[in-house]
């Protein structure tokens, strides 16, 4: 997998408005509602597009709307695997969360997620953001051993 370049800016919360911030960059609650039920499922769990309009209250139409968009983000990715059904054979569309989009799952869910799971989220984003900082401060000319020393300085 290519890694695509992205921003990992850090965006500080309301902790009880959060869902409602999400629900405003999304520009629709759908979006939010879907990573809501992907973490109910499991940050790692396959998003059936059956599930979401079975589970939410929104037309199938609108959800595809709002996973396309997802997708194009790069929030969730799109697979396709072969089912059994009713003595047929079927392709079926699902849908993982992404790196980033576990970032928002960690957003919206932090207390329904594991301790595990938070771990590594936690540990995928600084990773990202490590590299994202040493990218910045190459192009700003920022010495990395200020960077060391600031880094042991907060980490103690």
């Amino acid at each position: 997998m290519v890694e695509e370049e992205f921003h990992p800016y850090i965006m500080f919360l309301p902790t009880k408005e959060k869902f409602d911030v999400l629900k405003t960059i999304f520009g629709s609650e759908v979006p939010a509602k879907i990573l809501e039920f992907s973490i109910s499922k499991g940050v790692s769990k396959k998003i059936f597009q059956k599930e979401l309009v079975k589970k939410l209250t929104y037309s199938n139409k609108t959800i595809i709307e709002h996973l396309k968009t997802l997708v194009n983000l790069g929030i969730v990715t799109e697979h396709m695997e072969k089912k059994r059904i009713d003595n047929r054979v079927v392709w079926v569309k699902y849908y993982l969360l992404s790196e980033v989009g576990r970032w928002f799952a960690l957003l919206l869910a932090e207390e329904k997620l594991t301790k595990e799971e938070k771990s590594q989220i936690l540990c995928n984003i600084f990773c990202a953001y490590i590299r994202w900082v040493k990218r910045l401060s190459a192009k700003l000319d920022v010495p990395a051993e200020i960077l060391r020393k600031i880094f042991k300085e907060e980490l103690g």
